[in-house]
């Protein structure tokens, strides 16, 4: 792995304690040109994590706190009138950024949640008939509070598939948590953190990601994974082309991550649970061990290592 990307790592690891594999998650979406879903309580560190990723690697940010008010123009802008010059001037909205946090998406409706679909999966916005380019690299994190809380809107399942990973932070360890309590406030932390890479480093970096070498017999696996989910009566439908490439993309990343330059077997199983679970939904079961298990688990089971 590029040294600067162990540094960013290992700098991450100074703010959000005790989450390593999270935060390997979180950069591993990254490299791969997807988008992430943290999906947990408030109070865990999902919008601390999102503003740490945007400072360690010096990328604009732009926080959007989603509620049942908020609006399609919030996110995207609006032309106004100018009446000195009498014609309209666009004003971009926070979308137009690096990275962009989604806070508590699920608190909106879903026609303002849908004004995300064609920035995350085109890089670009249409907005009064004219299409715009969204700067690159362009990375949406959104968080999302369980269901069962008041005030919750679900997810589209359209929306949901544009996420290449879904995530839980979970609450800390004892001994990361103590240091939290002893240690320094983490926004103090955030107002000294520089940047360790520059855009173009991050660009090219995804470049490489993107070419780490993928065997005949690792298709294989990953072709046999996406018709066992098909096919199985333990799904209600399986994973879509469009889930392959997911999990194409995100073991390309894990293992350039691993300093890797082909993608293993155990590199496609790491992003398995991240990438699948938020995409396959379990039909009830009649043996209890089975409806137990999370889709990813199932897979895992199944489906053997050519």
């Amino acid at each position: 792995m590029p040294s600067v990307l162990d540094a960013s790592i290992a700098r991450l690891g100074e703010i959000i304690l005790g989450k390593e594999q999270q935060l390997r998650l979180a950069l591993t979406c990254l490299l791969a040109r997807g988008h992430l879903l943290i999906e947990d309580l408030p109070g865990v560190g999902k919008t601390t994590l999102s503003h740490a990723l945007s400072r360690v690697l010096g990328l604009h940010y732009q926080r959007v706190q989603f509620t049942s008010d908020l609006l399609p123009t919030d996110i995207l802008g609006v032309s106004i009138y100018n009446r000195d010059t009498a014609d309209f001037r666009f004003h971009p909205g926070p979308v137009f950024a690096n990275i962009v946090l989604a806070d508590e998406i699920n608190r909106a409706t879903p026609k303002t949640q849908s004004a995300l679909l064609e920035a995350m999966e085109e890089n670009q916005v249409t907005i009064e008939g004219e299409s715009r380019a969204l700067p690159l690299p362009f990375f949406v994190i959104a968080t999302q509070n369980p269901l069962y809380q008041i005030g919750t809107f679900p997810l589209p399942e359209s929306q949901l598939d544009r996420f290449l990973m879904r995530i839980e932070l979970g609450y800390p360890e004892s001994a990361a948590e103590r240091q939290l309590l002893q240690g320094e406030d983490r926004r103090a932390l955030l107002a000294g953190v520089t940047p360790l890479v520059s855009t173009a480093q991050l660009l090219a970096l995804q470049q490489q990601a993107s070419t780490v070498h993928v065997a005949d017999a690792l298709l294989d696996y990953l072709q046999a994974v996406l018709a066992f989910s098909r096919q199985s009566p333990h799904f209600r439908h399986g994973l879509s082309p469009r889930a392959g490439l997911a999990l194409l993309h995100s073991a390309r990343a894990w293992a350039f991550l691993g300093n890797r330059d082909a993608v293993l077997p155990e590199d496609l199983q790491s992003v398995l649970p991240p990438v699948v679970n938020h995409r396959l939904l379990a039909d009830a079961s009649p043996d209890e061990s089975l409806s137990a298990q999370s889709p990813a688990d199932l897979l895992l089971r199944a489906v053997p290592i050519p």
